[in-house]
């Protein structure tokens, strides 16, 4: 006989597999400190380039203007400003990668927990038709 709880319950569990389930295994193999330090390390390596992509091209948009004044101003007070930005980018980019990362670590492995509740519940399901057969 078919059991009408037991195909809406696995047919949500196939539902989660196919779209969520992948990327949420893949997020919960690690503890939560080597996710997070893992795409840390990602957002500094990106943050670093496109704040040198952005830099070049501010240099580059007023390049004539740069070198006309590059023998006139002070270049370590230049240095310091430009190590200030970069410094205060990458902290603030930083910060919010660990937010964000953290709150998807957190709902991969809530989602994780609910999708094992339900293969417990599944579970638990057959053995009762077993013993009632």
């Amino acid at each position: 006989m078919l059991n009408e709880e037991r195909i809406k319950l696995m047919t949500r569990m196939a539902s989660y597999e196919a779209t969520d389930g992948k990327k949420n295994t893949s997020v919960a193999k690690h503890f939560r400190s080597d996710y997070v330090t893992l795409e840390l390390i990602k957002a500094i390596i990106c943050a670093t380039v496109a704040f040198m992509v952005v830099f070049g091209a501010y240099i580059f948009y007023d390049f004539e203007n740069f070198m006309t004044n590059i023998y006139k101003m002070d270049l370590f007070a230049f240095a310091g400003r430009i190590a200030r930005a970069y410094g205060y980018f990458l902290v603030t980019y930083c910060v919010i990668v660990y937010v964000a990362f953290s709150i998807k670590y957190s709902m991969a492995k809530k989602n994780l927990r609910k999708y094992f509740n339900n293969l417990k519940t599944l579970s638990t399901m057959y053995d009762n038709d077993e013993i009632s057969e």
